[in-house]
């Protein structure tokens, strides 16, 4: 039985530091791992490229779409990908999920652990983000799609969730 990198055993242990509960794969430089974010539940796969010093982190959440909708929330995904800096969205065809991945090349085996942690953060949040966007997009009837302007759905921020420590306080 082959046994895990050091590299995707750093992973474990960043996760361990943040109190996070994931579950190694067997035979594979793989760890999984949910989250409860504010939209939706997300499942996220960190995986380790050992030979690369590499580490991708993807966030995934089911979303089912019909064949009139589809081309609308690829539009969606692409429009947004425009405004990222780092990571992007993609839509698994064949088993109906909103994905969003990151990867980072690091210098060492042993991979720094903010590094790690703001890594599984980003691909948490941007998920978190496009959901609800993909929802109004998906629930929109087909008879105004056609009006549905992605731009100007994309500016609004009424629905995206509330960044941690931004939230005013009630006294």
């Amino acid at each position: 039985m082959r046994t895990h990198s050091r590299q995707i055993l750093t992973v474990e242990e960043a996760f361990g530091q943040q109190g996070w509960h994931c579950e190694l794969v067997e035979g594979r430089d793989v760890l999984r791992a949910s989250f409860d974010a504010h939209h939706t539940r997300v499942d996220l796969i960190a995986q380790a490229y050992p030979q690369l010093n590499a580490l991708s982190i993807v966030s995934e959440s089911p979303l089912t779409l019909d064949q009139d909708h589809l081309p609308k929330v690829l539009e969606l995904l692409a429009r947004a990908n425009k405004q990222l800096t780092l990571g992007g969205f993609e839509y698994d065809l064949d088993r109906e999920f909103l994905v969003f991945r990151i990867t980072n090349l690091f210098e060492r085996e042993k991979f720094d652990a903010d590094i790690i942690s703001s890594m599984v953060h980003c691909a948490i949040a941007e998920l978190d983000r496009i959901t609800p966007y993909a929802a109004i997009v998906r629930n929109t009837p087909d008879d105004l799609l056609d009006d549905l302007h992605l731009g100007r759905l994309l500016m609004r921020e009424d629905i995206i969730p509330p960044v941690p420590g931004d939230e005013e306080e009630e006294y």
